[in-house]
């Protein structure tokens, strides 16, 4: 039960943070849900990636508010990527 849960978790936060990004994100984004939840998902690992390569230790778990900023401006780095590259 506790995948099932975890997957949950992971499409409803990619959904929270991809809506933050693209209303933070000047200008129009234009994409659907799903592509809304995949942007969340992968900003998440991008900031996560940055975290651990900036501290040298292995992701932690549990729910931080800079962690979820970090992940809206990471989404936002992955529009700006998309956009210009």
């Amino acid at each position: 039960m506790k995948p099932v849960f975890n997957l949950l978790s992971m499409i409803l936060s990619g959904l929270v943070i991809g809506l933050f990004a693209r209303l933070f994100y000047p200008g129009s984004v234009p994409m659907g849900l799903g592509h809304t939840i995949l942007l969340g998902i992968g900003g998440s690992l991008v900031a996560g990636l940055a975290a651990s390569w900036r501290d040298g230790r292995p992701w932690g778990e549990g729910f931080s508010r800079a962690g979820c900023i970090a992940s809206v401006v990471g989404a936002m780095l992955l529009i700006f990527i998309g956009r210009h590259f």
